[in-house]
């Protein structure tokens, strides 16, 4: 593979950082005086403190490495930190941020490795996009230390857990790095000190190459899960791997002109067998006639949930009420029960085989999909799958604000991929979708179709993909090619 983004870590990686306990100490005096001030007084000595802080801390870290979700700093602090104290939280609320960012610039000693700015200036002559990944609490402290190294004009874009809501190693947010670059994952490196965080996630999200670089600091997580392509002492070293990948003949182009497919998503790739039943059973339980909502009121609330006007939570208790129930307790359970039907997800025959098989022949694949799914979950439910890791894109409709036949859908899959519309066909059944790709000048496969659907080519079972003419040209040409 050719490298075309690098993406970075941040604390251990960019920089590295120490502390110690005197140093931890002395921050919570500051940080202790500045709560008194917002009016939040704990009656508690700076030793005391720091202990609740350090207890808190850890509880935050526990949770996270098995939620992978990054909480906004108010809830840090009211849920983790100072959990066993009754404090004004509209006073705390107001200072939480300040407060997240104290702890992340006063608790450690950070300082840049001397060797970045030369490195980041090669990789940039180098034509390469360059990104940054970090898992942090507060919004502020990335941005004011690459502006204090000097750094800050390098990254674009910067990518941290407190805007985007999840944290590595979850793929999401490398996938979603990724797609602000416009660099396919299969094209990115990314470089990191963590095995747990920084190589897992990237390995999850597909990544091209990875890259450990050695950093003492104990962050009390396992380093198990992945193994990286290299470990380097010094960032230097980086180039060289840069210039060895990108020096290496490319991987062969499929001698079709088909370089990508893109997918449909739901009853393309997987359907859920219940789906209605669990949502339907509870309103009968409840006394309810599940048919006592219109489908034309369903499929507005669900438009606005597909296109993001809405959040999925929203759009569940929305749904709920609309079909009657008012006591909080039954909608609660009403909203389960939509959360278990999406969550009951059953792969197409077929599906991971010849995923993993177009992967290897070298095709790039992406989904475009509407949903009001998150796209982490969708990549946990291809991971459970076992073929997580092939995606190159994936587009949703809550990202773009449109559902398909919208054309910006299938534009952004191109761009994200970096072919044209030539060099990439549509896999759908939905007789919209197929209008729709054909409108943008895609080649069109119709799978678990509408019968009434127009398409360029039919399959009944989704491994006769690989039997269709662009897929046999391109493996008969790559055996010949393979017997000279």
């Amino acid at each position: 593979m050719t490298v075309q983004a690098v993406f970075f870590d941040m604390g251990g990686t960019i920089e590295t950082f120490s502390s110690t306990p005197e140093l931890r100490l002395q921050a919570t005096r500051g940080l202790g005086q500045r709560l008194r001030t917002a009016g939040i007084d704990l009656q508690l000595s700076a030793e005391q403190l720091l202990d609740v802080i350090t207890a808190g801390e850890r509880r935050y870290l526990r949770d996270k490495l098995q939620s992978q979700q990054e909480l906004p700093p108010a809830r840090v602090w009211r849920e983790y930190i100072l959990a066993d104290y009754s404090v004004d939280g509209a006073a705390l609320e107001a200072i939480a941020e300040e407060l997240m960012l104290y702890y992340e610039t006063h608790f450690y000693q950070r300082s840049m490795r001397p060797e970045m700015p030369a490195v980041l200036h090669a990789i940039q002559q180098m034509g390469l996009k360059i990104g940054l990944i970090s898992n942090v609490c507060s919004q502020g402290q990335v941005p004011l230390n690459l502006e204090q190294y000097g750094l800050r004009h390098y990254f674009n874009p910067v990518v941290l857990s407190s805007q985007y809501g999840r944290r590595k190693p979850d793929p999401a947010i490398f996938h979603h790095a990724a797609r602000l670059a416009g660099v396919p994952t299969s094209h990115c490196l990314y470089v990191g000190d963590r095995i747990a965080r920084d190589i897992l996630g990237a390995r999850k999200a597909g990544f091209g190459l990875t890259v450990q670089i050695q950093h003492e600091y104990d962050h009390g997580e396992q380093d198990v899960g992945a193994v990286p392509d290299a470990i380097i002492q010094n960032m230097e070293e980086l180039l060289d791997i840069l210039r060895s990948a990108n020096s290496r003949q490319a991987a062969p182009v499929p001698p079709s002109p088909i370089q990508a497919l893109l997918f449909d998503a739901g009853d393309v790739l997987y359907y859920r067998p219940r789906r209605g039943q669990l949502f339907s059973e509870f309103l009968v339980q409840s006394g309810l006639d599940p048919a006592n909502a219109s489908k034309a009121a369903r499929d507005a609330l669900a438009h606005q949930a597909y296109q993001g006007v809405i959040s999925q939570d929203e759009y569940r208790e929305a749904l709920v009420r609309l079909h009657g129930v008012s006591e909080p307790g039954q909608i609660e359970r009403g909203k389960q029960a939509i959360a278990s039907e999406d969550d009951d997800v059953q792969f197409f025959p077929g599906v991971a085989e010849t995923l993993t098989a177009l992967k290897e022949m070298g095709y790039l694949l992406g989904i475009i999909t509407d949903t009001a799914n998150s796209v982490s979950a969708k990549l946990r439910w291809f991971e459970n799958g076992g073929f997580g890791h092939v995606w190159d894109s994936i587009i949703s409709s809550k990202e773009i604000g449109a559902r398909k036949p919208d054309p910006r859908l299938y534009q952004a899959a191109l761009q994200q991929l970096g072919v044209s519309t030539e060099q990439a066909i549509f896999v759908g059944h939905k007789i919209s979708e197929l209008d729709g790709a054909h409108a943008v000048g895609l080649k069109t496969v119709a799978y678990n179709y509408d019968r009434s659907a127009q398409a360029d080519y039919y399959i009944e079972n989704f491994s006769d993909l690989l039997a269709l003419p662009f897929i046999v040209g391109a493996v008969n040409l790559q055996s010949m090619v393979s017997q000279i």
